[in-house]
């Protein structure tokens, strides 16, 4: 298992949804991929804002900065 780069010695959890794996500290709460994950994640992100209509989506997410995060935390629903 790997050890949290940021806490040292806590271990890595691994997440698993819509078929991509992500591991994270449950102590910190930081968020590491592997290769090509992240890239995963924004074509699953750019595929979902593209089924919404340009109206939809500006209304659902006029207060809220479009951001790579973001897209991660909605995807993962905010674990």
């Amino acid at each position: 298992m790997m050890k949290c780069p940021v806490c040292k010695d806590v271990t890595l959890l691994m997440s698993e949804k819509h078929g991509i794996e992500i591991d994270y500290c449950p102590e910190c709460r930081g968020i590491w991929l592997d290769r090509g994950e992240l890239d995963k994640i924004i074509e699953r992100a750019s595929g979902e804002k593209k089924q919404h209509s340009s109206k939809d989506y500006e209304k659902s997410h006029k207060k809220k900065k479009s951001s790579t995060l973001i897209d991660i935390l909605e995807i993962f629903g905010g674990e």
